[in-house]
């Protein structure tokens, strides 16, 4: 099956309605259908070093069907039944893959991503109900152990963590010495209410056959938290067939049992877990995850290369920052089997775009999701035109509308084409009407009770191809992490000498956005963009969130309700560091000024001042920001 333009995907949708589609309704028939037709095929890899030829570990459908049923015993035999949750806090490796896969079969699975602070792991935990946790025993440079234990002190429906030790993965000396040097914290079960045991051994004890009944048809199956930086998290709720929905788009669409695919990509994220290893459930493919952290591992971006060689890697799962990485190394390696990759999570410089094609050779198929709608909304057709900063065709199946509010009342109005408006969605990955476990979150989150409104600007071209322009939320996104701006303006607000703050992300480069904020000083106060930026280092909660660069301004621009006026502050942060990046290059151009385009957002105008033009594009290629020569 195969899409290359909007009329095959009508072709697909018009041959029978999703519902009537062949597709299994439970993740263990999906599974259990897979291991059935390709038992000795591969299905997952993981090697916790990024050396080409350091060791892994690989199962295989069939042993991995059989270890699923037993990690859906186990969490039965702690209480779990199908409205319980099993969080998991860990990095990659394949009992990760064990305990979401397990945890959706016994009741509903979350992940939590292991970079959170324990205070938000703790809520996330709450919010859910959790029973119980899986994450890591204590292990030399990770907190993840020390963090988990103090979130669980304070999430009193845990009764049980089970530990899965990462040295299993290591081959002596290594191994020897961990146990020498791992953290001490043997008392961690005298610091909650819930019972420590050893994953691993627990999976063991356990039948390979499931022995209990598999669920009987659609349930919530997975939550998923979101960002992580608004304060405390919200979770968003999976369906069976939302996830199918996802499965059956990668494994129809994009992939087949022949692919190998490199996914560095954590497996917290729905990009890995609902598009990448689900297509795989569906369709019987072969997913290599190498180093526990992902891109984020040691040497895997100066490894890439020799890793896809290793792995006879066909497709490559990856988001700008990490192809702006890749891209810092030589290609020194025989990657003449990789065909395509697919980049999602934040938009895709065109100058990166072309710098990767030329360099590898591989197609790059950008596409859009979230995490509100289980995760695939639309795509560059594999075999079509790829209109490059464009997020593609929506897939077979999903609604995509366009909206604006309505002058002459609270209904929304449908956009022309190119027109500007809010992306609405529905497809089978969007739970209408209940998309957050918190009721009230769910309140305004839909048109007609159908269309989940995405917070997200953009605009459908004439060729039926999806672009983003903007977010309405606001969010700043930070090499695809969300954040939200109100955590660092409540923070500086907390500051004596401030008396209005303003935080937007300006362009970088590598993360595509990093947070910034200007700020209005209380009359007659004194303090340096130093202190302040050391001010939210303590009071800004999450790491990622803290602002990299702080302007101290006379007074922030405001609407006639007194908000700050945040397109002023992007225009200003835009010429700060596109002006930047051009005089460190030695080069003469600088930003004239910036203009708010209707189908592009706000678009710099560069006067180049006898500066060499090419040295310029490459230079501001690298942002995501669109730029043109001022005429």
């Amino acid at each position: 099956m195969s899409i290359a333009t909007v009329a095959d995907r009508d072709a697909i949708e018009n041959e029978m309605p999703w519902e009537a589609r062949d597709v299994p309704r439970t993740l263990y028939q999906m599974l259990s259908n897979t291991a059935a037709r390709f038992p000795d095929y591969d299905a997952f890899s993981f090697q916790i070093l990024s050396g080409p030829t350091d060791k892994a570990e690989t199962l295989k459908w069939a042993t991995l069907k059989d270890k699923v049923s037993q990690a859906a015993n186990l969490f039965r035999s702690l209480g779990v039944g199908e409205k319980d949750v099993v969080a998991y806090v860990l990095p990659n490796c394949n009992e990760t893959i064990l305990a979401l896969l397990g945890g959706a079969v016994a009741g509903i699975v979350n992940p939590i991503n292991p970079l959170l602070e324990p205070e938000q792991i703790a809520s996330i935990l709450r919010e859910t109900g959790a029973k119980v946790v899986v994450t890591l025993k204590p292990f030399p440079k990770t907190d993840v152990a020390q963090k988990v234990a103090e979130a669980v002190r304070h999430a009193p429906k845990v009764t049980t963590v089970l530990e899965v030790d990462l040295n299993r993965y290591l081959t002596p000396p290594k191994s020897w010495i961990v146990p020498l040097i791992r953290p001490k914290f043997e008392d961690r079960e005298h610091l909650a209410h819930a019972d420590y045991l050893n994953f691993n051994k627990e999976l063991e004890k356990q039948p390979k056959a499931l022995n209990f009944e598999d669920s009987p048809g659609d349930r919530v199956a997975f939550c998923f938290h979101t960002g992580g930086t608004t304060g405390m998290p919200k979770v968003a709720q999976h369906l069976y067939s939302g996830m199918v929905y996802n499965g059956w788009v990668g494994g129809e669409l994009l992939l087949t049992a022949e692919d190998n695919i490199m996914c560095p990509l954590p497996l917290f994220h729905v990009m890995a877990c609902h598009v990448m290893l689900m297509a795989a459930v569906y369709c019987g493919c072969h997913v290599i995850f190498p180093t526990p952290q992902g891109y984020r591992g040691e040497g895997v971006f100066d490894n890439f290369w020799k890793l896809n060689e290793r792995w006879k890697t066909t497709f490559i799962a990856t988001v700008p920052t990490a192809i702006a990485a890749t891209m810092q190394r030589p290609v020194d390696a025989d990657i003449s089997t990789v065909k395509k990759a697919f980049s999602g999570s934040a938009p895709l410089p065109l100058e990166l775009f072309r710098r990767f094609e030329e360099a590898t050779g591989v197609t790059i198929i950008e596409g859009y999701g979230l995490t509100e709608a289980t995760c695939l909304v639309s795509g560059n057709p594999v075999d079509g035109e790829k209109k490059v900063g464009s997020i593609g065709i929506p897939f077979p199946y999903t609604d995509v509308k366009i909206y604006k509010g309505s002058p002459d009342g609270p209904g929304p109005v449908e956009c022309a084409i190119d027109e500007i408006g809010e992306i609405c969605i529905a497809n089978p990955g969007v739970y209408a009407g209940h998309t957050y476990t918190e009721d009230e979150k769910n309140a305004n989150l839909f048109y007609h009770d159908k269309y989940l409104r995405t917070g997200d600007l953009g605009r459908i071209d004439s060729d039926g191809y999806l672009w983003i322009t903007g977010r309405s939320k606001d969010l700043i996104i930070r090499g695809g992490h969300n954040i939200d701006p109100a955590e660092i303006e409540e923070a500086l607000l907390g500051h004596d000498a401030v008396a209005f703050a303003g935080a937007i992300g300006q362009p970088d480069a590598r993360a595509g956005e990093l947070p910034c904020a200007f700020v209005e000083l209380v009359d007659g106060a004194t303090v340096t963009p130093e202190a302040l930026i050391e001010y939210c280092n303590i009071h800004v909660h999450e790491r990622a969130a803290r602002p990299k660069h702080i302007t101290i301004v006379d007074e922030l621009p405001k609407t006639a309700v007194g908000k700050v006026f945040k397109p002023d502050l992007r225009k200003q942060a835009i010429i700060r560091v596109y002006d930047a990046a051009l005089e460190q290059a030695g080069l003469a151009a600088r930003v004239d000024h910036v203009i708010d385009d209707k189908k592009r957002g706000l678009v710099a105008r560069v006067a180049d001042n006898g500066a060499d033009k090419d040295a310029v594009a490459r230079v501001l290629g690298d942002f995501t920001r669109p730029w043109e020569w001022v005429a």
